[in-house]
């Protein structure tokens, strides 16, 4: 639930009550509100689905999905392992955490790399001054998909990322193929949630669908979590790209010799691919830093930092109606 800051009148006051949990007869935090949505969420792929995963980067949305995985099911084990898709071009920062994390949990992680999926199909690697392998982790997945038979994929994606995602319910059920229909979506109506799918159809799950990155930085900061260090100031060596964005310097990067190679200090809003990722120039060593920076910024993480999202307007619902988280 979103906050809303416009005055409220006196004579509309009465009809603006803040909600109460009538156990305790305390005000209920809109924190509060969007942690029990997706915990419930949670619970539901484990009670509707009998082989889930979940997608784990190293990432602070999928960090944020395992913190809420160990509010639903603690003291016991997962229902699902946690499967990332390496596309090889992964920052380090995150791989570290991703498996430290997994092996502080004690939970089972599932990595397979692309590299693996280029090899085995033979398809044409990343070209190019940034080389990026983000399309073709479609391939991958839909392989790690078959290959434990899960039938329900849970994911960080959040609407306000994107115009594609904004569209998407929080069960969005694949066909056969992996393809996901715009037009062919199911009502989602009093939080009832329809998993029934039929044999070779898959449902990406979206917990934190109508969470936004300031809720995400605000909850970060409430429950304490630990984050890589990549998402707060360090001084970095970077490539300025034509639209003035700040590109990882990395032996990915096909390096030309206009390019000027800089340090400078910068941060990660979101974190995938690096040969697709940019960085954002800032100051903000701390959650508090980061959450005041965002009370600022006019422009969304993946508008500001995702190369790939650039190629047409339409470029991430056509990577999602082939397959794509």
């Amino acid at each position: 639930m979103l906050q809303c800051n416009i005055p409220i009148k006196k004579k509309d006051a009465a009809l603006q009550h803040p909600i109460i949990n009538p156990k305790t007869q305390k005000k209920v935090d809109y924190l509060d509100q969007l942690e029990a949505e997706a915990i419930y969420i949670l619970r539901e792929v484990a009670g509707q689905f009998e082989r889930p995963a979940l997608l784990f980067s190293g990432g602070k949305d999928s960090i944020c999905l395992v913190h809420l995985a160990l509010k639903a099911f603690r003291p016991g084990k997962f229902p699902f392992p946690l499967v990332h898709v390496d596309t090889g071009h992964n920052f380090p920062e995150a791989i570290e955490y991703r498996d430290n994390l997994a092996r502080e949990l004690e939970e089972k992680l599932i990595v397979r790399y692309v590299a693996d999926t280029i090899k085995e199909k033979n398809l044409q690697d990343g070209k190019g001054k940034f080389p990026s392998r983000n399309g073709l982790q479609t391939y991958t997945l839909l392989d790690v998909i078959n290959e434990f038979e899960f039938d329900a994929c849970i994911g960080g994606a959040r609407r306000d990322e994107e115009k594609a995602r904004a569209k998407e319910r929080i069960f969005s059920v694949r066909d056969e193929f992996g393809q996901w229909d715009p037009k062919k979506q199911r009502p989602e109506l009093w939080n009832i949630y329809n998993g029934k799918i039929d044999q070779g159809e898959n449902v990406r799950v979206f917990p934190i669908s109508n969470w936004t990155e300031l809720d995400v930085w605000n909850y970060i900061k409430r429950e304490k979590i630990q984050l890589p260090s990549i998402y707060f100031t360090h001084e970095r060596e970077c490539i300025k790209t034509e639209h003035g964005q700040w590109m990882n310097f990395n032996e990915f990067v096909q390096v030309e010799p206009t390019d000027k190679i800089e340090k400078v200090k910068v941060r990660y809003r979101t974190v995938g691919d690096m040969t697709c990722t940019a960085a954002v120039e800032s100051e903000a060593h701390t959650v508090d830093d980061i959450i005041a920076e965002l009370k600022d910024t006019k422009i969304s993480e993946r508008g500001a930092t995702r190369m790939d999202d650039r190629v047409s307007e339409a470029a991430m619902e056509d990577r999602k109606k082939g397959g794509y988280f």
